[in-house]
Parts: structure tokens; C-alpha cells; sequence
């Protein structure tokens, strides 16, 4: 079978229109914007409504990417979709965008999970398959409304999350390539520190909560983050043969910017080349990093050419992490901010 190379050429993002501020919270639970800014970074996050769930999230961000670089969709063969919150346990979310987007009925439609990491991990099997020749273009979501599992009246874990999704498109390519190196890493006995009950009552022989609910033990979840990620960016450079140095964008789930400074000081990083949309959209666990990176195509910060490592880290508990190269078609339209009359 011939190997060709595989590469991003185009991306897409959505945020739900409705703003959860720290001022709102404050009204549920008690804390105030201070408290929430100085632990976490984030001062608001987007919440989707009532009736609008995972799948149509991805398929406004699939809009997106038509509107801005012109791809036609029809012809794709294969859909992943990274997510936790999926619509229905099945059908699965790929399947309903099938059908949302009008893409070819030859196509494959996957769900993957793998919580915060999810996006790391479809894009890595994105690049596996077209790469390998298996398919020629694919679409990665990376998309999630944690606001419909979470417990606001849960102060530690309420003023985190939002709603968002992003999806970038994956093609053959004869000469040139995204992908650069990866890394991946497990930890299943951390599973208990994060998790939503399911058909089991029990975790590693611990009782769960069985709200159905996000339960999060955010102490343990920071010290297994801050002390296995910058380890697993020390193996990825290793593989890449490149130094800290090399890279322009440090692109890491946001979660909470107080996670993120401590891995960054351990991994050799200046805050100043990470990029992160945790400030407005809060932690939208697998569309974080897709929004992150939108973020700098909008600001003007990722350009064509930067070595761009991301870094997903979350329940499982699981890590995985790539070295990119950007190098992505010229937009049709110049970027414009995340506001409500432009969504």
C-alpha cells in the first residue's frame, strides 16, 4: 500500500452564543470573579442551549471551515469525532454529522473518547489513516457541552467548564507533512479522580458518585498533570529530535491556567508562547485545543511554517501530545473574534 503524507489543511470552531460570566456564578454558588480568576484563569464561558447539543456544535463548526477556506465536505471519508457528551450513547455523533453535513453514505463515522485528550488522539488516528493510505480525507471534531453534566451547585468544578466545538480537516498530501512526532501515555488507576457514573457502581473497587454528573478530584488531577506532562514533552522532543527551543506554540489542553504555568516552568516554556482558550470559553474539554489554535489564526500569532506542539491531558487518566508542523491553506476570509453577530 502507498504511504503519502498527511496534512492539515483547513480548521473551523463554534462557541454556543450564551456567556456564563464569574459574575453569574456567583449568583449559584459561592465564590465571586476574583476567587474564580486568581485560581483558574477563566472569566467566562460559552453554554449551550436546552436544545442544542454535540453534534450541532460540530456541524457549526464544519460551517465555519467551509465559510473561511472553501472545502467541499461531500467527499470525505471518514468522520471523528473526539467527545464526551456525546448526543446519544448511540447513535454516535460522526454518524448524525454524516447526515447534518450531507457527506457521502461511503464515508466512516467514528466516535472517539478520551476526555480532554480526545482531540490529540483523533488527530493522531487521522494521520495514521491517511497516511497509510487507508483514507485521503478526513474530518477531526473535537467537541464537548460538559455544561450538561456539570453540577452548578458544585463550587470546585462549576466555574471551570463550557461548551465548544472545533474541527479541522486532515488530506493526502504528496510532499508535505502536519505531523512531526507524538507521544501518548496512561494511567488507569488515576481513572477514579475523574469520572461520570456509568452502568458500573464502582471504580477500581471505589464507590462512585452515580449522579450521572462530572465528578472531578482536581487536586489529584493537577499533581498527576503537572508531574506527567512535562515528562511526556521531554519523550515527544526526544522522538522529534528537536530541543524546547524549536518549538513557537506550546498549544496544552486548558484546563486551568494555574495548571498550565507550573507545566510550562517544568517543560522550559515562557507563558508568552502558549496558546490557550480557557479566558472566555473556560475548560471545554476536547474542543479546547482546536479553539486554542483558532485563537491564534485569529490573533495573527500562528502563522505558516511554526513548529506547534499540543498537549491533551485528562480523565483516564490519559495524555497524548503531537509536534506539528503548520502549514495551512491561506484563508479565503481574514479572521474575526469570537462575537455573538459573527457566530
Amino acid at each position: 500500500m502507498e504511504l503519502t503524507q498527511a496534512r492539515i489543511t483547513a480548521i473551523g470552531t463554534y462557541v454556543p452564543k450564551k456567556r456564563l460570566t464569574n459574575d453569574d456564578l456567583e449568583k449559584l454558588v459561592d465564590t465571586n470573579d476574583e476567587w474564580i480568576v486568581q485560581r483558574t484563569g477563566i472569566r467566562e464561558r460559552r453554554i449551550s442551549a436546552p436544545d442544542q447539543y454535540t453534534s450541532d456544535l460540530c456541524a457549526s463548526a464544519a460551517l465555519d471551515l467551509i465559510q473561511r477556506y472553501g472545502k467541499r465536505l461531500d467527499d470525505v471519508d471518514l468522520i471523528l469525532v473526539a467527545t464526551s457528551t456525546p448526543d446519544f450513547s448511540f447513535p454516535s455523533v460522526a454518524a448524525l454529522l454524516q447526515d447534518k453535513l450531507g457527506i457521502s453514505g461511503s464515508t466512516g463515522a467514528i466516535d472517539l473518547s478520551a476526555a480532554c485528550a480526545g482531540f490529540a488522539y483523533a488527530l493522531h488516528v487521522a494521520q495514521g489513516m491517511v497516511a497509510s493510505g487507508l483514507h485521503r480525507k478526513v474530518l477531526v471534531f473535537g467537541a464537548d457541552t460538559i455544561s450538561k453534566i456539570t453540577d452548578y451547585t458544585d463550587r470546585s468544578t462549576c466555574i471551570l467548564f463550557g461548551d465548544g466545538a472545533g474541527v479541522v480537516l486532515v488530506e493526502a498530501d504528496s510532499e508535505q507533512s502536519s505531523f512531526i512526532a507524538y507521544h501518548q501515555g496512561t494511567e488507569g488507576k488515576g481513572g477514579i479522580h475523574v469520572y461520570r457514573s456509568g452502568l458500573s457502581e464502582t471504580l477500581n473497587g471505589e464507590k462512585l458518585a452515580n449522579s450521572g454528573m462530572l465528578v472531578q478530584n482536581g487536586k489529584e488531577v493537577f499533581r498527576w498533570a503537572v508531574r506527567n506532562v512535562p515528562e511526556g514533552i521531554k519523550e515527544l522532543l526526544s522522538k522529534s529530535e528537536l530541543a524546547i527551543a524549536d518549538v513557537d506554540w506550546f498549544v496544552p489542553h486548558s484546563a486551568n491556567l494555574r495548571m498550565i504555568e507550573p507545566i510550562c516552568e517544568r517543560s522550559g516554556l515562557s507563558l508568552e508562547r502558549v496558546l490557550y482558550s480557557l479566558e472566555y470559553f473556560g475548560n471545554t474539554s476536547a474542543a479546547s485545543i482546536p479553539l486554542a489554535l483558532d485563537v491564534g489564526i485569529r490573533t495573527g500569532k500562528l502563522q505558516d511554517g511554526h513548529k506547534v506542539l499540543i498537549y491533551g491531558f485528562g480523565a483516564g487518566l490519559v495524555q497524548a501530545g503531537m509536534l506539528l508542523n503548520w502549514r495551512l491553506d491561506p484563508e479565503l476570509q481574514p479572521p474575526y473574534p469570537y462575537e455573538e453577530d459573527s457566530r
